[in-house]
């Protein structure tokens, strides 16, 4: 697990000091010729709440095997969790889609 959050963060490290190269490089380049970063934004926030979900859902069915008694509060509090996790994702996708927008000028 330590391994996949060292790759996440170089790979988002990578993106950070790409963006701020092409930044710095923007009076040189073309529009023409420019990367656009925003689908990879999306990419990684759809990623981010289906590892989120995934780690939270192994957690509590982890915690109904141990104590099936109280599986039934696990499973509610599991669904109102993953509820708000993706509330959070759409809200972030929803402000990649406007901030798309607003630069494209339409």
């Amino acid at each position: 697990m330590k391994l996949i959050k060292s790759a996440v963060f170089a790979f988002a490290l990578l993106f950070v000091t790409q963006g701020v190269a092409s930044a710095q490089t923007a009076e040189v380049v073309t529009s023409a010729t420019t990367i656009d970063y925003r689908p990879i934004g999306a990419g990684l926030i759809i990623i981010g709440a289906g590892v989120g979900i995934g780690i939270l859902a192994k957690g509590a069915v982890e915690s109904m095997a141990r104590q099936p008694e109280i599986a039934r509060d696990i499973q509610g509090a599991m669904i109102i969790a993953a509820a708000l996790i993706e509330g959070v994702t759409f809200f972030a996708l929803l402000l990649q889609i406007i901030t798309t927008f607003m630069r494209q000028g339409g």
